[in-house]
């Protein structure tokens, strides 16, 4: 699934696909991102404390991970929701639109 166009076809102006964690502060830091999809691992190295940093600065995010074990996350996250691999793109979409307050919770 080609997350990037998926994002541009209900409405993201500029979408940013972001390879690992270290990326993210050579483009300074946190201050570009209006919302986030955010893998549990990027380059082989754990998302959760830059998940962390998004949700201190307040910045909406979904995990979206194929990752099995959730139990980091339930307890780290719980208000976060994880979307599992294989997911739909109306899954992740919803997701996202829900944490952007968007759409309203089922």
């Amino acid at each position: 699934m080609d997350v990037e166009q998926l994002c541009r076809d209900h409405g993201a102006a500029d979408v940013v696909i972001v390879h690992d964690v270290a990326e993210i502060d050579r483009r300074d830091g946190l201050s570009w991102f209006d919302a986030a999809i955010v893998d549990l691992m990027l380059g082989g190295v754990s998302t959760l404390d830059f998940a962390a940093r998004l949700r201190n600065a307040g910045v909406p995010f979904v995990f979206a991970s194929g990752y099995s074990d959730v139990e980091e996350i339930e307890r780290s996250f719980p208000e976060i929701r994880l979307v599992a691999k294989p997911y739909s793109g109306d899954d992740l979409i919803e997701a996202l639109a829900r944490a952007c307050g968007r759409a309203k919770a089922a």
